[in-house]
């Protein structure tokens, strides 16, 4: 009986999984459409980075593009947008595409997040993150912006804080439908997903930088470097050493969803 209620329960995951799926790969072609016709990349040159995409985007991107830069701690590069978690003699470097609102990066981080995370810790390569906002144009709002944010107020506390918040908000208790209600929007949403994490509860610097919006010129100088990358055409994308990981499909590298998937990908392709 458990066994055949695990067969079920699996075919029941795959038969979601396959369902997202679809719906990531429409709107992953309505985003090549756009990039195509210039709506996104075509103007990432103006205003330092932050083009007609923030100026669609309402008044509160657009107040957040001239707003100052302030960089979290733990980041790198001129503009902070360089976020990489691990060890720095690692000999490996994952990294990983992906954007808050995404339900398809949320099943991956479902099944594979762990896996991640212990890997991380465990030296097997240093993860690097870009992070994206493109699915605020598509869906319209301001939840994935807000969210990272929130992220780059967590990892100003700290990069274990920043991981273990990035898995809650992809988790299954809190991550919103991706055509549902704009849940990040709402800044005591993302609050409340924090008091998750033992190092956020309760913490009035982060609470205070979620609020204010501390972070929203930092949260968008990282998406523009996400849309920057020409190679990536979904999310999530996942590469190890510069190599996509995953199977290929009409619309590019399929990423590895289940563990065993991911780490027969992963040990493949590590550097001895």
């Amino acid at each position: 009986m458990s066994n055949r209620n695990n067969q079920a329960n699996k075919q029941a995951a795959r038969e979601r999984l396959r369902a997202e799926r679809e719906r990531q790969a429409k709107k992953d072609r309505l985003r090549r459409q756009l990039i195509v016709g210039g709506a996104i990349v075509g103007v990432l040159a103006i205003a330092g980075g932050i083009g007609v995409a923030v100026a669609t985007m309402g008044g509160d991107n657009a107040k957040a593009a001239t707003g100052p830069l302030v960089k979290p701690a733990n980041t790198s590069g001129p503009k902070g947008t360089t976020i990489v978690v691990g060890k720095a003699d690692a000999k490996n470097t994952l990294d990983l595409f992906e954007d808050p609102r995404c339900t398809y990066c949320a099943a991956f981080e479902q099944t594979v997040g762990a896996t991640v995370e212990k890997d991380i810790k465990d030296g097997k390569y240093k993860a690097s993150y870009h992070l994206g906002t493109f699915l605020d144009n598509n869906l319209q709002g301001t939840g994935s912006k807000n969210a990272l944010n929130a992220l780059g107020a967590s990892l100003n506390v700290s990069p274990d804080a920043f991981l273990k918040y990035k898995y809650a908000l992809y988790s299954k208790e809190f991550h919103p439908v991706e055509t549902g209600p704009d849940k990040f929007a709402d800044d005591d949403y993302l609050i409340k997903v924090a008091d998750t994490v033992p190092a956020l509860k309760g913490n009035a610097a982060f609470q205070k930088a979620v609020k204010d919006g501390t972070y929203d010129r930092w949260a968008l100088e990282v998406s523009n470097a996400f849309n920057s990358v020409k190679d990536v055409k979904s999310t999530p994308t996942i590469k190890l050493n510069g190599t996509v990981l995953g199977k290929d499909t009409p619309q590019g590298k399929d990423a590895p969803f289940s563990v065993a998937a991911f780490n027969s990908a992963v040990d493949k392709g590590l550097k001895k």
